[in-house]
């Protein structure tokens, strides 16, 4: 079966759930928030089922949904839980096994060192369930010191990386952090004023054919 892709990124608010949605439409890909804290305004699986226009796409229930919009492992303390690991793995194990051989789109919390628990981290999360990443970076003033030391991580720990989309007003200097980090782009989001299925698809079409190069690779 695939591999899982988990989609994760150099902070929190940059639009992984976005990217998510346009890497699930572009493969027709099932998608898994294992984490979601925070859902006053509605889940990012909730966002992503809204965005993509596929017959074949399947939303997979998180494994744990908290209320309190916070790093993960705080939302669970404030539930008197803690997150399990084992728990998030053997969930993706059993997605995994009921698919039919699609892509599994696995959307992260925050950036890769977010705490699901004492010890572990949207990290450990991608090496427990043997994840290839793609990461998101978002153009702001900062967002390339946040990128190469997200990159840095990466490489230091042995992840297996297979690109960045760059999400927002485009700034020139996406190809810079290419050159930089060695991980290939995936493809350039604009800001979008307003999101909805067929922005989506747009963007879907416009990375699908890289997409299933590097999947390939």
């Amino acid at each position: 079966m695939p591999r899982p892709i988990l989609i994760t990124g150099i902070g929190t608010d940059i639009g992984k759930t976005l990217v998510a949605a346009v890497v699930t439409e572009a493969l027709h890909a099932d998608y898994w928030k294992p984490v979601q804290a925070g859902y006053e305004t509605g889940t990012d699986a909730q966002t992503v089922a809204s965005l993509i226009s596929n017959a074949d796409t399947i939303i997979h229930k998180e494994a744990y949904c908290l209320s309190m919009p916070a790093s993960p492992h705080i939302a669970a303390a404030n539930e008197g839980i803690e997150i399990d690991m084992e728990v998030l793995r053997s969930h993706c194990q059993s997605i995994l096994q009921s698919m039919d051989n699609k892509p599994l789109i696995v959307e992260g919390a925050g950036g890769l060192l977010v705490p699901l628990n004492k010890k572990e981290t949207i990290a450990d999360l991608a090496k427990a369930i043997d994840a290839r990443i793609i990461l998101v970076s978002r153009n702001y003033l900062g967002s390339i010191n946040h990128s190469r030391l997200t990159a840095a991580y990466c490489k230091q720990a042995g992840l297996d990386v297979m690109g960045w989309i760059f999400n927002d007003q485009y700034l020139d200097y996406e190809n810079e952090i290419v050159e930089w980090t060695g991980y290939p782009s995936l493809g350039t989001i604009a800001y979008l004023e307003n999101k909805d299925s067929a922005v989506i698809q747009q963007y879907a079409e416009s990375i699908r054919s890289g997409l299933y190069q590097v999947i390939g690779s």
